[in-house]
């Protein structure tokens, strides 16, 4: 049985995406220049969707007794969620890069929506705001990411995907959907990929003003020309 986490622990996810998809496309990230899958076992799945409010605490400590009683239906289900992040990368590839929708991924999002039966209620979240949770029916494991690629369709149906955008730092892998009014949000996060662009930008103009100024040496500054 893993350890359990301290309650202080923070969450490695950054929720910044505005769309519950992207943000578990998302979790394929870079951390300190190197790939990162923030998906590394069952556990970060659940803690994902936990963290999303797609899961209440008790519903995701539900499926963490279950995933220690059927560890063979955790470990598909997370080699399925996998899978399902990569088509719904690929989905966001293309809004970004203005290209054309394949039908492959259509397809997986179907075979998603079409394989698990459950009920859909609202709830109510501590703060007193209001959630729409889906409780499968059947197979718990198989109706785990049926909210994710929910998000994914009700984007497709809204006509949102020419509104997602690739983080302007070349670096970044994250992508997010662009709900500002002007659609000209260029960063995945200011307090991170945007302030290292300005940052360098800064360093930029000091250099250009370094290169530009007029070298003095023990003898003075250079001679006005008459």
């Amino acid at each position: 049985m893993p350890p359990a986490r301290p309650r202080h622990e923070p969450s490695p996810f950054t929720l910044i995406a505005e769309r519950l998809w992207l943000d578990f496309v998302n979790t394929d990230d870079v951390r300190r220049g190197m790939r990162v899958d923030l998906l590394r076992d069952f556990d970060s799945l659940v803690r994902f969707l936990e963290s999303s409010g797609v899961l209440d605490q008790e519903r995701a400590a539900g499926m963490r007794r279950r995933a220690q009683q059927q560890p063979a239906g955790a470990a598909a289900a997370l080699v399925d969620a996998r899978r399902m992040r990569a088509a719904l990368r690929a989905l966001a590839e293309r809004g970004a890069n203005s290209e054309k929708i394949r039908w492959d991924a259509l397809a997986e999002i179907n075979r998603v929506l079409g394989r698990s039966a459950g009920t859909r209620r609202l709830e109510t979240r501590a703060d007193g705001s209001f959630t729409r949770a889906f409780v499968p029916t059947g197979d718990a494991f198989a109706g785990l990411i049926i909210p994710v690629v929910e998000s994914a369709a009700d984007s497709l149906i809204a006509g949102e995907l020419s509104r997602v955008r690739r983080c302007g730092d070349h670096r970044c892998p994250r992508v997010f959907y662009d709900a500002t009014r002007n659609g000209r949000r260029r960063w995945c996060d200011m307090a991170t990929c945007g302030n290292r662009a300005k940052a360098a930008r800064f360093r930029e103009r000091e250099r250009s003003v370094d290169d530009h100024s007029p070298a003095t040496g023990p003898a003075g500054p250079p001679r006005r020309a008459r």
